[in-house]
């Protein structure tokens, strides 16, 4: 089969897959879809583009996109402005309980509710599948430029090329996007254009027919419309996403080159790479350089009119409502930031969610593949950083230009990188925009939450393209045919089946058997809890519970009334461990279930490492409307059989809490920097009265010596962080030996007009720098993360 059939082979797969993913997935629950599309819907129905407010209670179904640059969100409008949509707001029904970004092991994690009896093929839920299906036409235009990119590296090597486009292809995350309303879907495949033009204002390694590429016929001869093309296509890009503002100095960057050649052949009289071993053909002056300079800037503001006329009246827009050029400050306000900045080691610590997210996490970040695939694909990204660098040396090695004529001449050095540059320009092209758009990532994920490898698509054609080359690049031709064909037939097969294994399923209510303690317990006449299964019955601090909770259906029900399961510390008498959500493991609202119908739920309840023992915890069960919260009227336990009730709770049984093992009061492990760990605490007493003591004793050991004296904190602190109780205690903590768990005392006195309530408690560490700055000492998790700089201990009862 030729290359060219087998290039279409790969963008008609692409396209039936993306269809599968399109349909199988439910509309909402892509990522961030259900905030994308409300803008699409917003600007079909006439309206202006919405000014993003601060307050993220106030900010609209758009949250934070209302931020994004508008030219997506448009197209999608013009596609489905004929849809009658007014019934978004019914078909978009979020779940409030949804445990979005995390990945659990008892469900609850789509973000919206799905009714069965919703006519997919009409309003909101066909104008959504709409503008998913033109974003799969926009990923296949990713497809096939990433193929170009590829063949303007690797001439000679269709098995690059045709490898760069099937894992492009391939990649279970592009897909899952691609069948998205996503604005990434335009500014990836406008990203990969603008790269490919500016490769081809400085590749000469071959021509391409206007009758084998439609691409081709951007080649404009005039130099000066090919730039202008460049700057529309970039203004079109940055007009989508702001992470496209690579581009620039990658712009930049070829403007110089690109002078250079130009004024190569005008003193040579012939193309440079014509002279690739001679370099002594021709000289170029200082003054030269200075005038290529000139030129190259002038050429960058040729390419930023273009660019200005598209895109300046956004950015402008954006100075003049908020006061940044890119409303950055808007956009974070609604997303929510980080507590504290995170380090370049904090972010490395996150790399494996990010892989995950690069490779495939569905839904709302949170419907993983199998590990073994994310295993798999991390061990072929490692053999291509490591192949990468192999190709690069026998690239070099295998160079023509003759490194040996090289002089120490200054004139000559310059000529030799910049003939380099030029030989290798497709190759640093990928390098630097894949570079440009991760270290772009890395500085907004120090704010943010953003560790996600899906962020750095707007550089994918030339990341997967940079991944084959580094894999095979190095190979000879029929081993890497082989690789190339295996991995993609690899990719293919987990694309192949990631909708139905577990984008589908995990959208479906699961079917689990009865539990097998019979119950009778009525709640409002309409909803019965008829049985319950506790597993296991005594746990740890740190250990987890399940619930099996069997309901039956008594009547109509008009109202959505949520499960609370809680295990309640009788001293506190509130819960240390609650899960809240919607019958069917989120799925199946009350109002969607009928008459007589019985629906199995099960609940996971994770108790925390810092919880006091020995105790026993009650395990309480009711229902509550979420949306009346605050407030959340429970519905009545109108016959609650044999079992206690409280407050609209049955208590159905006890679960025992025993200690962990060990001579230190509630033995615990929570790291800080600097070697710094609790051990151990004890409060006495749990439960105290406005304006009594509380002795708190904290046990803490160090790993590794520490040079500094900390002050230890600890502070009985309300919702709205007002200090009902405090200590500060400065500790010799340079003199404790490693190793040896140490007591340190602390005594909070609790503020006379404290308010009968539990509050929680909380501690920390800290210096004063010589400025006299409080340096406290960040939380590590156990995975190696960098959190907050306290800890939330335990829970005080305040009568």
């Amino acid at each position: 089969m030729t290359e060219q059939r087998w290039l279409r082979l790969i963008l008609l797969l692409f396209l039936l897959l993306g269809g599968v993913y399109a349909f199988l997935t439910p509309i909402f629950e892509a990522s961030d879809e259900l905030w994308h599309y409300p803008m699409v819907r917003h600007l079909a129905a006439g309206n202006p583009l919405p000014v993003q407010v601060f307050d993220p209670a106030q900010a609209g179904p758009w949250k934070q996109e209302a931020s994004q640059p508008p030219l997506y969100y448009y197209l999608g409008a013009a596609l489905t402005f004929w849809i009658d949509t007014a019934d978004m707001e019914t078909v978009r029904w979020e779940n409030p309980h949804v445990d979005n970004g995390i990945i659990t092991t008892d469900g609850n994690i789509n973000l919206t509710i799905h009714n069965p009896a919703w006519n997919p093929w009409q309003g909101t839920l066909l104008a959504a599948r709409l503008v998913r299906l033109f974003s799969i036409l926009l990923g296949a235009a990713t497809v096939y430029l990433t193929y170009l990119i590829a063949r303007e590296v690797e001439p000679d090597r269709p098995e690059i090329r045709l490898g760069a486009a099937a894992v492009n292809a391939f990649l279970p995350m592009f897909l899952f996007i691609s069948a998205s309303v996503n604005n990434d879907n335009l500014a990836i495949p406008l990203a990969s254009l603008a790269i490919l033009l500016m490769i081809r204002m400085v590749s000469k390694q071959y021509a391409v027919s206007s009758k084998q590429y439609a691409v081709s016929r951007l080649r404009i001869t005039d130099y000066g419309l090919r730039w202008l093309l460049i700057g529309m296509v970039i203004g079109l890009a940055i007009l989508t996403k702001e992470g496209t503002f690579g581009l620039f100095p990658i712009a930049l960057g070829t403007a110089f080159i690109s002078q250079w050649q130009r004024r190569s052949v005008q003193v040579s009289g012939e193309s440079v790479t014509h002279h690739a071993s001679r370099l002594t053909d021709y000289r170029l002056r200082i003054t030269d350089y200075g005038r290529i300079l000139l030129k190259s800037l002038l050429t960058f503001l040729v390419m930023l009119l273009p660019v200005l006329l598209i895109a300046g009246w956004w950015y402008w827009r954006n100075i003049r409502l908020y006061g940044d050029f890119l409303g950055w400050n808007a956009f974070i306000a609604v997303l929510g930031q980080r507590a504290h900045p995170a380090s370049l080691f904090q972010l490395w610590s996150e790399r494996h969610g990010f892989l995950m997210s690069y490779w495939g996490l569905f839904g709302g970040v949170n419907v993983p593949m199998p590990a073994w695939i994310y295993a798999v694909l991390n061990v072929v990204l490692v053999v291509s950083v490591v192949g990468f660098v192999v190709y690069v040396i026998k690239r070099w090695g295998d160079g023509e230009i003759e490194r040996s004529a090289i002089s120490p001449s200054p004139h000559l050095l310059i000529s030799y990188l910049l003939r380099c540059v030029e030989r290798h320009f497709a190759l640093i092209v990928c390098l630097l925009f894949s570079a440009a758009v991760v270290v772009g990532l890395i500085q907004w994920a120090t704010t943010t939450w953003s560790s996600q490898g899906r962020l750095v698509f707007t550089a994918l054609s030339t990341l997967t393209t940079l991944l084959v080359v580094g894999l095979v690049g190095w190979l000879p031709r029929r081993p890497a045919v082989w690789v190339v064909v295996g991995l993609s037939s690899f990719m293919f097969v987990v694309a192949a089946v990631a909708p139905f294994l577990w984008i589908r399923s995990s959208y479906q209510p699961p079917r689990y058997d009865p539990p097998s303690v019979p119950t009778a317990v009525t709640y409002g006449e309409s909803l019965k809890l008829v049985g319950y299964e506790l597993s296991p019955t005594a746990v740890q601090p740190g250990e987890t519970v399940w619930v099996t909770l069997e309901w039956e259906v008594l009547q109509p029900i008009t109202r959505n009334w949520s499960i609370f399961v809680h295990l309640n510390d009788p001293v506190l008498e509130r819960p240390i461990a609650q899960r809240d959500m919607f019958h069917g493991q989120g799925l199946r609202p009350t109002s969607l279930l009928s008459p007589g119908e019985r629906i199995v739920t099960r609940h996971l309840l994770t108790v925390p490492d810092t919880a006091v023992a020995p105790i026993d915890l009650e395990l309480t069960v009711g229902l509550y409307d979420y949306a009346t919260c605050p407030a959340c009227e429970r519905l009545p336990v109108t016959d609650g059989g044999i079992l206690p009730v409280l407050e609209n709770a049955v208590t159905l049984a006890d679960v025992s809490l025993t200690a962990v093992p060990g001579a230190i009061p509630n033995p615990i492990s929570v790291n800080f920097e600097k070697g710094v760990e609790l051990v151990g605490y004890e409060l006495n007493p749990r439960r105290a009265v406005t304006g009594e003591t509380v002795d708190l004793t904290l046990y803490w050991q160090f790993s590794q010596p520490v040079t500094a004296d900390y002050t230890i904190f600890a502070q009985v602190v309300d919702e709205d962080t007002t200090r009902w109780a405090a200590q500060d205690l400065p500790v010799p903590t340079s003199q404790w030996p490693l190793g040896t768990p140490q007591p340190v005392l602390l005594t909070l006195t609790l503020n006379p007009e404290t308010s009968a309530d539990v509050y929680p408690l909380i501690i920390g560490l800290y210096t004063l720098s010589p400025a006299g700055e409080f340096q406290r000492l960040q939380r590590i998790t156990a995975d190696g993360r960098l959190t907050d700089d306290f800890l939330q201990l335990t829970l005080l009862r305040v009568d």
